[in-house]
Protein backbone atom coordinates (compact mmCIF):
# COMPACT_ATOMS: atom_id res chain seq x y z
CA UNK A 1 0.00 0.00 0.00
CA UNK A 2 1.68 3.44 -0.91
CA UNK A 3 2.03 5.50 1.88
CA UNK A 4 1.19 9.06 2.00
CA UNK A 5 3.33 12.60 3.35
CA UNK A 6 0.04 14.69 2.80
CA UNK A 7 -3.82 14.39 3.32
CA UNK A 8 -5.31 13.85 -0.79
CA UNK A 9 -8.45 14.46 -1.93
CA UNK A 10 -9.23 10.97 -1.54
CA UNK A 11 -8.37 10.96 2.60
CA UNK A 12 -10.19 14.43 2.89
CA UNK A 13 -13.47 12.18 1.57
CA UNK A 14 -12.66 8.95 3.37
CA UNK A 15 -12.11 10.83 6.75
CA UNK A 16 -15.02 13.20 6.38
CA UNK A 17 -17.26 9.99 6.02
CA UNK A 18 -15.40 8.36 9.16
CA UNK A 19 -15.89 11.26 11.10
CA UNK A 20 -19.50 10.90 9.82
CA UNK A 21 -19.64 7.61 10.77
CA UNK A 22 -18.72 8.07 14.32
CA UNK A 23 -20.88 11.02 14.73
CA UNK A 24 -24.29 9.34 13.77
CA UNK A 25 -23.21 6.31 16.05
CA UNK A 26 -23.95 8.58 18.98
CA UNK A 27 -27.27 9.06 17.50
CA UNK A 28 -27.74 5.56 16.69
CA UNK A 29 -26.30 4.17 20.29
CA UNK A 30 -29.17 6.95 21.86
CA UNK A 31 -31.95 5.36 20.00
CA UNK A 32 -30.51 1.65 20.35
CA UNK A 33 -30.52 2.50 24.24
CA UNK A 34 -34.66 2.69 24.14
CA UNK A 35 -34.62 -1.01 22.65
CA UNK A 36 -32.04 -2.66 24.70
CA UNK A 37 -30.47 -1.62 27.88
CA UNK A 38 -27.05 0.18 27.00
CA UNK A 39 -23.98 -1.93 28.27
CA UNK A 40 -25.85 -5.58 27.23
CA UNK A 41 -26.07 -3.99 23.53
CA UNK A 42 -22.53 -2.55 24.12
CA UNK A 43 -21.71 -6.25 25.13
CA UNK A 44 -23.59 -7.71 21.99
CA UNK A 45 -21.69 -5.01 19.93
CA UNK A 46 -18.53 -6.64 20.68
CA UNK A 47 -19.44 -10.55 20.10
CA UNK A 48 -21.05 -9.82 16.88
CA UNK A 49 -17.87 -7.13 15.51
CA UNK A 50 -15.49 -9.98 16.96
CA UNK A 51 -17.11 -12.63 14.29
CA UNK A 52 -16.91 -10.10 11.79
CA UNK A 53 -13.23 -9.56 12.41
CA UNK A 54 -12.05 -13.35 12.69
CA UNK A 55 -13.69 -13.55 9.40
CA UNK A 56 -11.98 -11.11 7.97
CA UNK A 57 -9.06 -11.90 9.51
CA UNK A 58 -9.44 -15.67 8.07
CA UNK A 59 -10.07 -13.94 4.81
CA UNK A 60 -6.51 -12.29 5.06
CA UNK A 61 -4.96 -14.96 6.19
CA UNK A 62 -3.85 -13.41 9.76
CA UNK A 63 -3.54 -15.69 12.65
CA UNK A 64 -4.23 -14.99 15.95
CA UNK A 65 -1.38 -14.43 18.09
CA UNK A 66 -1.55 -15.02 21.74
CA UNK A 67 2.17 -14.97 22.86
CA UNK A 68 3.22 -14.52 26.11
CA UNK A 69 5.10 -11.13 25.29
CA UNK A 70 1.78 -9.72 24.41
CA UNK A 71 -0.81 -11.08 26.96
CA UNK A 72 -0.52 -8.85 29.85
CA UNK A 73 -0.96 -5.60 27.28
CA UNK A 74 -3.51 -7.31 25.22
CA UNK A 75 -5.71 -8.27 28.26
CA UNK A 76 -5.34 -3.96 29.32
CA UNK A 77 -6.10 -2.87 26.04
CA UNK A 78 -9.30 -5.02 25.79
CA UNK A 79 -10.66 -3.84 29.63
CA UNK A 80 -9.91 -0.28 28.89
CA UNK A 81 -11.86 -0.86 25.49
CA UNK A 82 -14.59 -2.13 27.50
CA UNK A 83 -14.37 0.63 30.40
CA UNK A 84 -14.84 3.14 27.60
CA UNK A 85 -18.43 1.79 26.18
CA UNK A 86 -19.87 0.80 29.41
CA UNK A 87 -19.44 4.62 30.06
CA UNK A 88 -19.97 5.83 26.95
CA UNK A 89 -23.47 4.18 25.83
CA UNK A 90 -24.17 4.30 30.16
CA UNK A 91 -24.03 8.31 29.37
CA UNK A 92 -26.00 8.66 26.38
CA UNK A 93 -29.00 6.83 28.59
CA UNK A 94 -28.45 10.01 30.58
CA UNK A 95 -27.65 12.89 28.93
CA UNK A 96 -27.84 14.00 25.43
CA UNK A 97 -25.85 13.43 22.17
CA UNK A 98 -24.89 16.97 21.89
CA UNK A 99 -23.75 16.85 25.36
CA UNK A 100 -21.67 13.39 25.13
CA UNK A 101 -20.16 13.99 22.08
CA UNK A 102 -18.60 17.45 23.35
CA UNK A 103 -17.75 15.70 26.56
CA UNK A 104 -16.23 12.23 24.66
CA UNK A 105 -14.07 13.80 22.24
CA UNK A 106 -12.16 15.79 24.88
CA UNK A 107 -10.05 12.65 24.43
CA UNK A 108 -7.33 14.01 22.59
CA UNK A 109 -7.29 17.01 25.11
CA UNK A 110 -6.60 14.01 28.02
CA UNK A 111 -4.20 12.31 25.62
CA UNK A 112 -2.01 15.49 25.11
CA UNK A 113 -2.28 16.26 29.13
CA UNK A 114 -0.39 12.95 29.95
CA UNK A 115 1.58 12.51 26.52
CA UNK A 116 3.63 15.28 27.73
CA UNK A 117 5.11 13.31 30.49
CA UNK A 118 5.35 9.96 29.04
CA UNK A 119 5.83 10.59 25.44
CA UNK A 120 9.02 12.88 24.95
CA UNK A 121 8.02 13.66 21.62
CA UNK A 122 4.73 14.88 22.38
CA UNK A 123 5.71 17.66 24.67
CA UNK A 124 3.17 20.54 24.86
CA UNK A 125 4.24 23.28 22.58
CA UNK A 126 2.88 26.56 23.23
CA UNK A 127 0.08 26.07 20.69
CA UNK A 128 -0.39 22.94 22.22
CA UNK A 129 -0.80 24.01 25.67
CA UNK A 130 -3.63 26.75 24.17
CA UNK A 131 -5.70 24.42 22.67
CA UNK A 132 -5.50 22.49 25.57
CA UNK A 133 -6.74 25.48 27.98
CA UNK A 134 -9.43 25.99 25.22
CA UNK A 135 -10.70 23.02 25.58
CA UNK A 136 -11.20 22.97 29.02
CA UNK A 137 -13.00 25.99 28.54
CA UNK A 138 -15.36 24.06 26.66
CA UNK A 139 -16.01 21.65 28.47
CA UNK A 140 -16.39 23.62 32.29
CA UNK A 141 -18.82 25.56 30.03
CA UNK A 142 -20.97 22.43 29.24
CA UNK A 143 -20.73 21.27 32.74
CA UNK A 144 -22.18 24.41 33.89
CA UNK A 145 -25.04 24.62 31.71
CA UNK A 146 -27.43 22.43 32.26
CA UNK A 147 -31.47 22.56 31.61
CA UNK A 148 -33.93 20.86 33.89
CA UNK A 149 -34.40 16.99 32.29
CA UNK A 150 -31.60 17.52 29.53
CA UNK A 151 -28.69 15.79 31.59
CA UNK A 152 -27.65 14.20 34.42
CA UNK A 153 -24.61 14.71 36.09
CA UNK A 154 -23.39 11.22 36.19
CA UNK A 155 -24.52 10.88 32.80
CA UNK A 156 -21.75 14.10 32.07
CA UNK A 157 -19.45 12.20 34.10
CA UNK A 158 -19.47 9.04 32.58
CA UNK A 159 -19.23 10.48 29.48
CA UNK A 160 -16.11 12.08 30.82
CA UNK A 161 -14.60 8.69 32.11
CA UNK A 162 -15.48 7.01 28.04
CA UNK A 163 -13.21 9.85 27.06
CA UNK A 164 -10.46 8.96 29.38
CA UNK A 165 -10.66 5.16 28.52
CA UNK A 166 -10.34 6.27 25.09
CA UNK A 167 -7.14 7.95 26.02
CA UNK A 168 -6.02 4.75 27.77
CA UNK A 169 -6.42 3.28 24.85
CA UNK A 170 -4.23 5.26 23.07
CA UNK A 171 -1.52 5.17 25.42
CA UNK A 172 -1.68 1.71 25.81
CA UNK A 173 -1.01 0.80 21.68
CA UNK A 174 1.90 3.46 22.16
CA UNK A 175 3.74 2.42 25.30
CA UNK A 176 3.02 -1.39 25.85
CA UNK A 177 4.14 -4.68 23.35
CA UNK A 178 1.02 -4.74 22.09
CA UNK A 179 1.65 -1.94 19.45
CA UNK A 180 3.97 -4.33 18.19
CA UNK A 181 0.85 -6.84 16.80
CA UNK A 182 -0.94 -5.99 13.83
CA UNK A 183 -3.83 -3.71 14.21
CA UNK A 184 -6.60 -6.61 13.69
CA UNK A 185 -5.27 -8.44 16.82
CA UNK A 186 -5.09 -5.12 18.61
CA UNK A 187 -8.54 -5.32 17.94
CA UNK A 188 -9.62 -8.49 18.71
CA UNK A 189 -8.21 -7.85 21.88
CA UNK A 190 -10.32 -5.27 22.35
CA UNK A 191 -13.06 -6.85 21.06
CA UNK A 192 -12.66 -10.20 22.43
CA UNK A 193 -12.06 -8.82 26.14
CA UNK A 194 -14.53 -6.62 26.03
CA UNK A 195 -17.38 -9.10 25.21
CA UNK A 196 -16.46 -10.84 28.24
CA UNK A 197 -16.42 -7.42 30.61
CA UNK A 198 -19.15 -6.08 29.52
CA UNK A 199 -21.57 -9.18 29.53
CA UNK A 200 -20.96 -9.84 32.47
CA UNK A 201 -21.70 -6.29 34.07
CA UNK A 202 -24.60 -6.43 32.47
CA UNK A 203 -26.66 -7.91 34.65
CA UNK A 204 -26.16 -5.21 36.96
CA UNK A 205 -27.37 -2.49 34.89
CA UNK A 206 -31.06 -3.68 34.72
CA UNK A 207 -33.06 -6.09 32.14
CA UNK A 208 -31.23 -6.90 29.36
CA UNK A 209 -34.35 -5.87 26.92
CA UNK A 210 -36.91 -2.50 26.67
CA UNK A 211 -39.24 -3.58 24.31
CA UNK A 212 -36.93 -3.82 21.18
CA UNK A 213 -38.26 -3.10 17.45
CA UNK A 214 -36.67 -3.27 14.05
CA UNK A 215 -35.27 0.04 14.57
CA UNK A 216 -33.55 -1.07 17.56
CA UNK A 217 -32.02 -4.20 15.65
CA UNK A 218 -31.33 -2.02 12.78
CA UNK A 219 -29.05 0.19 15.03
CA UNK A 220 -27.43 -2.74 16.61
CA UNK A 221 -26.62 -4.31 13.33
CA UNK A 222 -25.25 -0.94 12.26
CA UNK A 223 -22.78 -0.52 15.18
CA UNK A 224 -21.58 -4.10 14.51
CA UNK A 225 -20.91 -3.90 11.04
CA UNK A 226 -20.73 -0.29 10.53
CA UNK A 227 -18.50 1.10 13.19
CA UNK A 228 -17.28 -1.65 15.69
CA UNK A 229 -15.48 -3.93 13.03
CA UNK A 230 -15.44 -2.09 9.55
CA UNK A 231 -15.22 0.97 10.78
CA UNK A 232 -12.00 0.47 13.03
CA UNK A 233 -10.72 -1.20 10.00
CA UNK A 234 -11.09 1.26 8.02
CA UNK A 235 -9.36 3.88 10.45
CA UNK A 236 -6.10 1.69 10.60
CA UNK A 237 -6.15 1.62 6.92
CA UNK A 238 -6.26 5.72 6.85
CA UNK A 239 -3.47 5.55 9.71
CA UNK A 240 -1.44 3.05 7.94
CA UNK A 241 -1.62 4.99 4.08
CA UNK A 242 -1.41 8.63 5.41
CA UNK A 243 0.23 11.35 8.19
CA UNK A 244 -1.63 10.76 11.97
CA UNK A 245 -1.21 13.89 12.54
CA UNK A 246 -3.34 15.06 9.49
CA UNK A 247 -5.76 12.07 10.31
CA UNK A 248 -5.95 13.45 14.03
CA UNK A 249 -6.72 16.73 13.05
CA UNK A 250 -10.18 15.49 11.41
CA UNK A 251 -11.47 14.17 15.03
CA UNK A 252 -12.81 17.96 15.52
CA UNK A 253 -15.69 17.20 12.56
CA UNK A 254 -16.87 14.35 14.69
CA UNK A 255 -18.45 16.53 17.90
CA UNK A 256 -19.53 19.30 15.62
CA UNK A 257 -21.32 16.87 12.97
CA UNK A 258 -23.11 15.17 16.71
CA UNK A 259 -24.64 18.03 18.14
CA UNK A 260 -25.70 19.06 14.42
CA UNK A 261 -27.21 14.94 13.99
CA UNK A 262 -28.45 15.07 17.48
CA UNK A 263 -30.43 18.17 16.93
CA UNK A 264 -31.83 16.83 13.27
CA UNK A 265 -32.40 13.46 13.90
CA UNK A 266 -33.78 13.65 17.60
CA UNK A 267 -34.73 16.93 18.26
CA UNK A 268 -32.20 17.88 20.89
CA UNK A 269 -32.28 21.64 21.92
CA UNK A 270 -29.08 23.53 21.14
CA UNK A 271 -28.79 26.54 23.03
CA UNK A 272 -25.77 29.08 22.89
CA UNK A 273 -23.66 27.18 25.17
CA UNK A 274 -23.56 24.43 23.70
CA UNK A 275 -22.39 26.39 20.17
CA UNK A 276 -19.90 28.35 22.19
CA UNK A 277 -18.63 25.11 23.94
CA UNK A 278 -18.31 23.11 20.76
CA UNK A 279 -16.59 25.71 18.82
CA UNK A 280 -14.00 25.90 21.48
CA UNK A 281 -13.47 22.34 21.98
CA UNK A 282 -13.04 22.14 18.20
CA UNK A 283 -10.92 24.69 18.00
CA UNK A 284 -8.50 23.20 20.69
CA UNK A 285 -8.69 19.84 19.12
CA UNK A 286 -6.75 21.59 15.98
CA UNK A 287 -4.59 23.44 18.06
CA UNK A 288 -3.77 20.00 19.77
CA UNK A 289 -3.78 17.85 16.91
CA UNK A 290 -1.94 19.85 14.44
CA UNK A 291 1.78 20.05 13.87
CA UNK A 292 4.54 22.25 12.66
CA UNK A 293 5.71 21.68 8.89
CA UNK A 294 8.47 19.98 7.94
CA UNK A 295 10.51 22.84 6.73
CA UNK A 296 9.80 25.36 9.78
CA UNK A 297 10.69 22.26 12.21
CA UNK A 298 14.10 21.85 10.41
Amino acid sequence: MERKDHIDAIGVVSLVGFATVLAFNQVVIKVGNTGFQPVFMAGIRSFGALFVLLAWMRFRGISLDFSRRYRASGLLLGALFGFEFVCLFWALDHTTVSRASILFYTMPMMLAAVAHFVLPAERLTLRRALGLGMAMCGVALVLSRRQVGEASVMGDIAALAAAAGWAGIALTVRLTPVSEQKPEMQLFWQLSVSTIMLLCAAPFFGPFLRAPELVHFAALAYQIVVVASAGYLFWFFLMARYPASGVASFSFLSPVLSVFLGWMVLGEQVGWATVVALVMVAIGLVLINRRARAGRAA
